[in-house]
């Protein structure tokens, strides 16, 4: 059931839309519960709970899980979301590759697919975005079930000082792809970078699912980071928060460069090239590791010095509750590079009684921006929101 677009003068609408958000975003995080308990943890009168409670079940959103035994009175009826309640489509756009998965509302993943393209050009992508839906009705997720689409691409936000890298696509520019995604799929659309969507990855399918503020540093075509505060994606006044990668650390030779010349899997597989290593896959990059040729063993100690200069930053401005290190490389090198990294004394982030380490390497996978691109289609439907996102 695809949730309706609320119209920004409508009050009361809004009221209810971000009244039902409260209730579904605490049901998710709890996985269960109680109209008293949501009641408390949200502000709202038990009474507001239950009828949001009724029109929730009413549209399919939510089902009683079971009761629990109190002390005294009768047992509290539970609830819990239905998985079935709707599908999220998540795309990635990438140089030689269109990525898609499809994740229901609880985050199970139904089904993903990659589809090679010879250039992600408007007029290769297209078509192929739009046959998307059909797709995964032949693997059995309705059409009528999905409630939007959540779109990776690894370029910047509209025009930027940043423009003009290898990890552009080609003729996107001047395009807003929303539009155009939306109107191939006749879905709502989200369009963010990858590393905002391995972020909201991380927070519905992997080790921050709990954490309301956290930093992903994200291994993509380049290295991006993903802001999340409050719960929510910090995104910047245009749209850009997070080119970390574009900031410069201290070079081993002297000088500075680029984050992303020194930590990024782009400058380790060109480390490799120079040596007459062809290492193009996380397996390859995996075997590599393992052998550990200089090359690698050069990237690394780079990576981890570069990378301790851009944490140390980030735990200052940002205090987030753990830094995490996730994306297309071997979980095995995101392990490396965390045991390696030097963590300053003089942070905000060295206290003691801490809940998470303060760094974490995240699940390594080859589609999690593609997964989280999904998940921010999840994430809204089920948060509070006072004005529907365009």
């Amino acid at each position: 059931m695809k949730p309706a677009l609320i119209a920004p003068g409508s009050n009361a609408e809004r009221s209810r839309a971000y009244n039902r958000g409260l209730v579904l975003d605490h049901i998710r995080r709890q996985g269960e519960a109680g109209r008293a308990e949501i009641a408390r943890a949200s502000g709202l009168s038990t009474q507001a709970v239950s009828n949001i409670i009724t029109d929730l079940q009413g549209d399919g959103w939510v089902m009683e899980s079971g009761r629990r035994i109190g002390k005294r009175g009768q047992p509290t009826v539970t609830y819990a979301l239905r998985r079935d309640a709707g599908a999220a489509l998540g795309l990635e756009i990438r140089p030689d590759a269109v990525l898609a998965a499809w994740i229901d509302i609880g985050g199970k993943v139904l089904h993903t697919e990659r589809i090679r393209v010879q250039r992600a050009t408007p007029a290769e992508v297209v078509p192929i975005v739009a046959s998307l839906p059909g797709r995964g009705a032949q693997a059995g997720i309705a059409e009528a079930s999905l409630i939007g689409a959540g779109v990776v691409m690894p370029n910047p936000v509209g025009v930027s000082g940043l423009d003009g890298f290898s990890t552009e696509l080609p003729g996107w520019q001047g395009i807003d792809p929303r539009d155009v995604l939306e109107a191939a799929l006749g879905l709502p659309v989200t369009v963010e970078n990858d590393a905002n969507a391995a972020a909201m990855a991380e927070r519905v399918l992997g080790p921050a699912h709990g954490m309301g503020t956290f930093a992903c540093l994200y291994f993509g075509t380049g290295l991006g980071l993903g802001l999340v505060s409050g719960g929510a994606l910090y995104r910047g006044a245009f749209g850009n928060a997070g080119e970390i990668g574009h900031i410069m650390v201290p070079a081993s030779g002297g000088g500075v460069q680029r984050l992303e010349d020194a930590a990024s899997r782009v400058a380790l597989v060109r480390g490799l090239q120079a040596q007459g290593i062809v290492a193009e896959t996380v397996d390859d990059l995996a075997a590599q590791q393992r052998q550990r040729p200089t090359a690698y063993v050069h990237w690394l100690r780079e990576a981890t010095a570069a990378l301790g200069h851009a944490v140390q930053v980030l735990e200052n401005l940002f205090d987030p509750e753990a830094i995490l290190l996730a994306g297309a490389m071997p979980e095995t090198i995101l392990e490396e590079l965390v045991a390696g990294i030097s963590l300053c004394e003089h942070s905000v982030s060295n206290r003691p009684g801490r809940t998470h380490p303060r760094l974490i390497a995240a699940g390594a996978g080859r589609m999690t921006a593609t997964l989280g691109a999904a998940a921010l289609v999840v994430n809204t439907a089920l948060s509070p929101r006072l004005v529907a996102a365009r």
